[in-house]
């Protein structure tokens, strides 16, 4: 059976269902799931938020309906009376959805609607004016986006033998794991809240952790390279299950110079040179089109589930950065296989990687950029919010304050303002959850390192950590990732 008739027989099963819970007089569930550097491709814009809250399934016991509609402005100013010069008390970005509690019609003939939301105090309401929003959330994305999948996904709460996590993990890379750095890290896991590695599995360069059948054959070198042997590997991974660490495989998916040396015609070819395209960092990438790469990625992932991993999490799982798809004239994504858009072919890799990898009794996350979770669009990478959460167990956010531009979220400088960026950031990541019926977990990535090369950066330590996880926390968010490149850790913002 196709994708497409697929998704038709879920979509009528969950209609069948649903229509049974309303006949029986029941309240029908609702399921709520709680580095990149590339500059350009954040602008220098406060891009479009496209958040909304859920709807609630309602029964049958005289429970009425809720009335959601959905912003349709840029920007939408909440007002404290139904009057244009009135106080403004909160503002929404498009595309989110507001239930309308009442409605007016003002002295100049203008329809308003009193709606009710959420605050870090509890519910409010105020007024918005009833011409810029949308009773049908589709009538908002372009057609790119209307062909994604966004019907309920098959997916599991907790694996037999490996329970979920709150996980409050670090970044570790292949030569902390089998180095020196191994022991200094399991200290600070001992002797701090962390309690989960997010390990090097395949390299940003294509390298493996350690040799395994598919790299093989699909890239022999990034075997030949492999940092540690079977038993370095086994013997590491038992001392992280001895002491209660739960594991994470980091893949780097698209990425990969080792596979695209290997296979210059899967790589993204770069028509103004005729040659392979190399972006910012000098390294070469291979399209994302390319189902050999999917097959390799998923039988490295496994591999690793087989050797240990709890999680497996994809990084760089989408297209380079081109700029808002202004360099997509210059490239040949060498797209063979009729993906119609690049978040399709991403939520495609990403749902393969999901129903193979679920046999293995690992979840599966994904790294997106942070400022994904508050654009409308899919930044020209290929990640569109609501098309990734709702195909894979959690979503990591790469919510580092240096990596924005600076005004975003009307902050002068993001980086000297950690607490105020993660705070909007998770906001808007929250509310575009609720568009969709099987949302990830949220898991950002958080900020643990001093970005100096910033003009107006501050230092980054204890209370800057501690920051960005009390804006999780007041977004109900218990998880998060603390990224530094040589694993070098603030342990006074992490002690219970």
């Amino acid at each position: 059976m196709d994708r497409n008739k697929r998704n038709f027989v879920i979509a009528m099963v969950a209609l069948m269902m649903v229509s049974m819970v309303i006949l029986s007089g029941c309240q029908a569930p609702t399921s709520k799931a709680e580095q990149t550097t590339e500059k350009e491709v954040y602008g220098g814009e406060n891009k479009d938020s496209n958040g909304e809250a859920s709807k609630e399934e309602q029964g049958a016991q005289g429970v009425e309906e809720k009335n959601i509609v959905y912003i349709s402005a840029s920007k939408l100013n909440v007002r404290q009376e139904a009057i244009n010069n009135a106080a403004v008390v909160e503002s929404f970005m498009k595309g989110t959805a507001v239930e309308v509690v009442e409605e007016k019609t003002n002295e100049n003939n203008e329809l308003w609607y009193k709606i009710s939301f959420d605050t870090k105090e509890g519910k409010s309401t105020g007024w918005i004016v009833s011409t810029y929003t949308v009773k049908d959330r589709l009538e908002l994305l372009d057609k790119s986006l209307r062909i994604l999948d966004f019907s309920p996904q098959n997916k599991v709460k907790e694996y037999e033998g490996n329970p979920s996590v709150n996980v409050k993990g670090i970044y570790v890379t292949e030569h902390s794991f089998i180095g020196e750095g191994f022991e200094r890290l399991l200290k600070l896991a001992n002797e701090t809240e962390i309690n989960a590695f997010v390990i090097d599995v395949k390299d940003d360069d294509g390298i493996m952790l350690f040799p395994n059948e598919a790299a093989e054959k699909y890239s022999p070198e990034g075997n030949k390279r492999a940092r540690a042997n079977m038993e370095k590997l086994k013997e590491r991974m038992q001392i992280l299950k001895d002491n209660n660490i739960y594991t994470i495989a980091r893949i780097v998916t698209f990425k990969d110079p080792m596979y695209t040396k290997q296979h210059p015609d899967r790589a993204i070819l770069d028509k103004r040179t005729g040659t392979t395209f190399i972006s910012k960092d000098k390294l070469r990438w291979a399209s994302p089109h390319d189902r050999e790469l999917w097959n390799y990625d998923i039988a490295v992932a496994k591999e690793a589930a087989r050797v240990g991993f709890n999680e497996i999490q994809f990084d760089y799982v989408r297209f380079p950065a081109s700029n808002g798809n202004k360099l997509d004239q210059a490239l040949d994504y060498r797209n063979t296989h009729g993906d119609q858009s690049k978040p399709q072919t991403i939520q495609h890799f990403l749902q393969q990687a999901h129903d193979e990898l679920s046999k293995e009794g690992v979840y599966i996350s994904a790294d997106v950029f942070g400022l994904v979770g508050s654009v409308t669009d899919d930044m020209g990478l290929g990640q569109y919010w609501e098309a990734i959460s709702n195909v894979v167990d959690y979503i990591s956010p790469m919510m580092y304050p240096s990596h924005y531009a600076n005004g975003t979220y009307g902050l002068s400088i993001p980086d000297a303002h950690p607490y105020e960026l993660v705070y909007q950031g998770t906001k808007d990541a929250i509310a575009r959850n609720q568009n969709i019926p099987t949302p990830a977990n949220i898991r950002p990535w958080i900020q643990d390192f001093t970005a100096s090369w910033v003009k107006g950066y501050i230092k980054y330590g204890p209370k800057q950590v501690k920051d960005q996880i009390k804006a999780l926390e007041e977004n109900g968010v218990e998880s998060y990732l603390l990224w530094n490149a040589g694993n070098k850790y603030s342990q006074g913002a992490l002690v219970e």
